[in-house]
């Protein structure tokens, strides 16, 4: 993931699915089997090369019955690897940089905005004891007291001031919280979830601000090399399911659109969870729309067969393509989706993530 031409020629970001990123090759060794360890793991690792804090949801203005949106908040930082080896203190050693977006449903349009800029000097930073990432006036910070998230990023024509609080305890992906990413040992990164926030504050779209509350999903993961060299980009879902449970599913795709991997989760309401082998989630595109910006054709429908259930994923509205050619270098499509059963009935709501489409993710 990451113009500022000259900060993307010094250092790659690499995210998996449910997060932009720029596909590297895959270098490096497995990430070993460890144990989490909470508050520290929730902070930054800057020993491994990308990371990234994500929160999606969705929410209804307070008073009103036709006030939807989709929101998401995205910190990333990434290593310099040109840099390591330079002693000076104005070396870009780490980069951060952050996305944030919203979906006015009743508009019909996506409201977006981005930001970077290199750690240290005041500028942005990220926390290694607890999450706690900071870039200029935007913020993402976990309070110890209660386990709430606060996001706090204004801006012009955009503004987000939120506050996601657990509901349910923290989501382990893949195994004890090591999610394997592709055909190699080397391909996997650290990655848990924490669905079902409960989400409130406030959202300003050109100076009108609307008190809102709903729901939210929580992605954080990292990892030191994640995408295969045949890979292009990847699809991916996180749903918070009508009846508690938790659906992930994702899958990373070369160049003929064949699947390379593929995983996720599902976890009931009681607590029960089903990590999903490589060969047990397919993704089938149901129809697609061209945007008029990138003349990009996204696949924007799908059908989802996991050994949850097969699913069909439908945006809200088409047009939630993301331009982030200022921070990431790439355009993606990434919007507030219902999750349907095999009988058509609405049992989730969530976020779709599909990346590779304008072009492949390479430097």
């Amino acid at each position: 993931m990451i113009r500022r031409r000259t900060l993307l020629l010094a250092g790659t970001v690499c995210a998996p699915p449910g997060r932009l990123a720029l596909a590297m090759p895959s270098v490096g060794t497995a990430l070993p089997l460890r144990t989490l360890v909470f508050p520290r793991d929730h902070g930054a690792h800057p020993d491994l090369r990308t990371e990234w804090w994500y929160v999606t949801g969705h929410a209804r203005a307070v008073g009103t019955a036709d006030r939807e949106f989709g929101f998401q908040v995205t910190f990333f930082r990434t290593r310099v690897d040109a840099t390591r080896s330079m002693q000076s203190a104005f070396a870009a050693r780490q980069l951060i940089f952050a996305h944030a977006a919203v979906t006015d449903v009743l508009g019909g349009k996506l409201w977006h905005d981005q930001r970077i800029a290199r750690e240290g000097f005041g500028a942005a930073g990220a926390s290694v004891t607890d999450a706690a990432i900071t870039l200029r006036d935007w913020s993402l910070v976990r309070r110890p007291a209660d386990g709430a998230w606060v996001a706090r990023l204004p801006g012009g024509d955009l503004s987000l001031d939120l506050v996601f609080e657990p509901t349910q305890p923290l989501l382990l992906q893949g195994e004890q919280g090591l999610s394997r990413k592709g055909p190699e040992a080397a391909q996997a990164s650290y990655y848990y979830s924490l669905p079902h926030l409960a989400a409130r504050g406030r959202i300003t779209l050109k100076g009108r601000a609307f008190d809102v509350a709903g729901q939210a999903w929580l992605d954080h993961e990292w990892s030191e090399s994640l995408m295969h060299p045949d890979a292009v980009g990847w699809d991916w879902i996180g749903m918070n399911l009508l009846d508690g449970g938790a659906l992930t599913a994702f899958r990373l795709r070369d160049a003929a659109g064949r699947a390379l991997w593929s995983g996720g989760s599902f976890r009931t309401i009681a607590g029960a969870l089903r990590n999903f082998g490589p060969n047990e989630v397919v993704f089938t595109p149901l129809r697609f729309w061209n945007s008029p910006v990138s003349q990009t054709r996204h696949p924007v429908e799908w059908a989802v067969e996991t050994p949850a259930g097969r699913f069909t994923v439908r945006p809200v509205i088409d047009n939630q393509e993301l331009d982030s050619r200022a921070s990431t270098g790439a355009i993606y499509w990434e919007g507030l989706s219902a999750l349907l059963d095999a009988s058509g009935r609405m049992v989730g709501r969530g976020y779709l993530e599909m990346t590779g489409y304008a072009r492949p993710l390479r430097l």
